[in-house]
């Protein structure tokens, strides 16, 4: 069993080297712990890596990580990304609330909200991992289900998706990352190249899909 003292240390160097999140569970399980060591820790953790500190520690879901500073992503994002891509859309964003606070959602249940066709707006939040493939609807056509992933829990610091905030805060909160990030692309995350004239996505291909002609900021 790991000495009570050293829990600190080990904790932070599995984070470090994991990247990814890790399952607070898991940890207590490997390492022999109780959940009241393991918070214990990431109290002293967070202390450590204080407000104005380059690394914080998020929790989300059930797990921890070690995550950049975001009030230092404008200069993080003249060294990470030197090429400027185009923010993503305000369509995209709106899907993405929708399926958040409906999920799971078929994309003609996003049209239907929207009132314009959604195939380029799921493609890019797909393509970013901020939403994913949840299964099929048991109705006529077997239609995808969305939902939101564990990335959109983690960079917009919500716990568990009971924790959502109401719809037009969490547009502001989209919107206030987007503006704070102009250059930062860290994993891809909002940001995706526009593409138009295309055929039927690949994530699209065995469904009846009706291809709605949309002005270019209609989409």
């Amino acid at each position: 069993m790991l000495e009570i003292e050293k829990v600190e240390n080990v904790l932070e160097a599995l984070l470090f080297v994991s990247g990814d999140g890790l399952k607070v569970s898991d940890i207590c399980e490997q390492l022999e712990l109780q959940k009241s060591e393991v918070t214990a820790a990431v109290k002293k953790l967070q202390k450590k890596y204080g407000e104005n500190s380059g690394i914080h520690i998020i929790s989300y879901n059930g797990k921890l990580q070690l995550a950049s500073n975001p009030a230092y992503s404008d200069v993080l994002s003249v060294v990470l990304n030197p090429i400027k891509e185009k923010a993503l859309s305000n369509p995209a964003m709106e899907t993405l609330s929708i399926i958040a606070y409906r999920q799971p959602v078929t994309r003609l249940e996003i049209e239907n909200i929207r009132g314009v066709n959604c195939d380029y707006a799921i493609q890019a939040l797909l393509k970013n991992n901020l939403i994913e493939i949840v299964g099929r609807k048991d109705t006529i056509g077997k239609p995808l289900l969305f939902g939101t992933t564990e990335t959109f829990l983690r960079k917009f610091g919500i716990e568990n998706i009971e924790d959502l905030p109401n719809r037009d805060a969490l547009l502001e909160k989209i919107k206030e990352i987007e503006e704070s990030t102009p250059e930062l692309t860290e994993e891809g995350l909002y940001r995706f190249d526009e593409k138009t004239d295309e055929e039927t996505p690949e994530f699209l291909q065995g469904e009846d899909v009706v291809k709605i002609e949309v002005d270019d900021g209609g989409n």
